[in-house]
């Protein structure tokens, strides 16, 4: 598509000048596709090409037509798709293993997982998403890249915000705009843009944005993004923001590759980089806010665990080997979680790392515990075939001496649950993740 709206070509011929040119022949060109590699989980990618260079470590780029999201190592969370300048908002705010890190406004959970990546399991993740379809989302592409120190909930950021004082060490907030950094990738985004677009998103991501100042402590960094030209929603924002919270400074950041930010703001624009319009703020927070809340053990802020649910994990060892310890209930299901803030009024999916729940006088394994082990619980290796199989909801043949819950494996990598019995493995893979019509 390049018949963009008018007045956003007016606008972006003026804001860039010079470059307008360079711009819009990016802009006819096709997007950029990007994949990020879940380091808890190696494995060979499909078409997975060169680097990312703010993100090298972990972002590749991928060709058009790759179907790496058909694969079964996607299901088993060896990767995330993900758009190349979205990488770049982690990046800059740097998370660090031990840190308390919140996303706010984090479906459908590519930067909350980023993050996870950076914490490598050791310190805690808050996931955020208002919207709770969205959240549901979200919870499952956490269960799914094997996130076990995540803490998943579905709350407006002011409620948030008069629960979490001070609690994190870095807060993003990767906030809902007019997306025109979107356009080359979802044309049909642009038929919705008006010249009011940036306006009503201001003031929204202005309201998000000083709700995230109230959860960080002091010494904090604070991450501010869109995937939006519009100036109204980036420098304007941080202006407002700065001007209504002089406790806070602009943090001086570089992600390399000429991408250095020394005033704490950056742009990426396609004829700049290979990928689509992002905008990327850091913050630190130099004053101190109200005295912190502390964080609790789990059954502070959850249920205990009901003593019969913990005999039946108990007996569950028998057929998988040592599992995690239970510590805390969520509902009907036996989690693993590390120490979180209050919860009260909070609508809580994820926890942790979730276990398994009562099915009639036995404990059935979750699925995230499958995803989540450090290690596949008692593996059966399948060829891709069988593992698309498995994907899809099939049963499978097994020994017949085989018995009992085991792991369905490919490359390495564990799928889901099944169990063994008369030559056969029942399918426990979740009805709702089941994948119909796959090669």
């Amino acid at each position: 598509m390049t018949d963009w709206p008018e007045e956003f070509m007016r606008r972006m011929n003026r804001q860039l000048g010079a470059e307008a040119d360079a711009f819009w022949q990016a802009m006819a060109r096709p997007y950029e596709r990007g994949v990020r590699l879940n380091p808890g989980k190696p494995a060979a990618v499909r078409d997975a090409g060169e680097p990312v260079p703010w993100y090298p470590a972990l972002g590749r780029y991928l060709p058009l037509d790759s179907a790496a999201g058909a694969e079964p190592l996607h299901e088993a969370g060896a990767y995330y798709l993900q758009e190349p300048s979205a990488m770049a908002p982690v990046a800059a705010l740097s998370p660090k293993p031990g840190e308390r890190v919140l996303d706010l406004c984090a479906a459908p959970g590519g930067k909350s997982t980023q993050i996870a990546a950076a914490l490598g399991g050791d310190g805690l993740l808050v996931c955020n998403e208002p919207v709770p379809a969205r959240a549901r989302v979200l919870s499952r592409n956490v269960e799914r890249m094997g996130v076990t120190c995540a803490l998943v909930v579905s709350a407006a950021p002011e409620a948030l915000a008069r629960l979490w004082p001070g609690v994190f060490d870095a807060v993003l907030v990767d906030a809902p705009c007019s997306g025109e950094g979107m356009f080359r990738r979802h044309p049909e985004a642009a038929l919705e843009w008006n010249e009011r677009s940036a306006e009503g998103c201001a003031a929204r991501q202005k309201h998000i944005l000083r709700q995230a100042a109230r959860m960080l402590r002091a010494g904090g960094r604070l991450a501010y993004s869109t995937c939006t030209f519009s100036p109204e929603e980036n420098e304007g924002v941080v202006e407002a923001f700065l001007a209504a919270e002089p406790g806070f400074a602009p943090l001086p950041f570089s992600l390399g590759g000429g991408l250095d930010a020394p005033a704490g703001q950056l742009r990426l624009y396609p004829h700049r980089v290979r990928g689509e319009g992002h905008f990327v703020a850091l913050f630190v927070r130099r004053d101190a806010p109200m005295p912190p809340v502390s964080l609790n053990a789990p059954p502070a802020a959850l249920a205990r665990p009901d003593a019969a649910l913990l005999r039946a994990y108990g007996a569950l060892e028998q057929d998988l080997g040592p599992l995690p310890k239970a510590n805390a209930q969520l509902g009907q299901t036996l989690v693993c979680a590390p120490p979180l803030p209050p919860l009260q009024g909070v609508r809580v999916l994820r926890a942790g790392l979730h276990l398994g729940a009562m099915c009639g006088k036995v404990c059935q394994p979750d699925h995230a515990l499958a995803l989540g082990a450090a290690q596949p619980l008692r593996p059966v290796p399948l060829d891709r075939a069988q593992a698309l199989a498995y994907q899809s909801g099939q049963a499978l043949p097994a020994p017949e001496t085989l018995r009992g819950y085991v792991t369905p494996t490919y490359e390495g990598l564990a799928l889901g649950f099944a169990k063994a019995s008369g030559g056969q493995l029942k399918n426990h893979y979740p009805k709702g993740l089941r994948r119909a019509g796959l090669r």
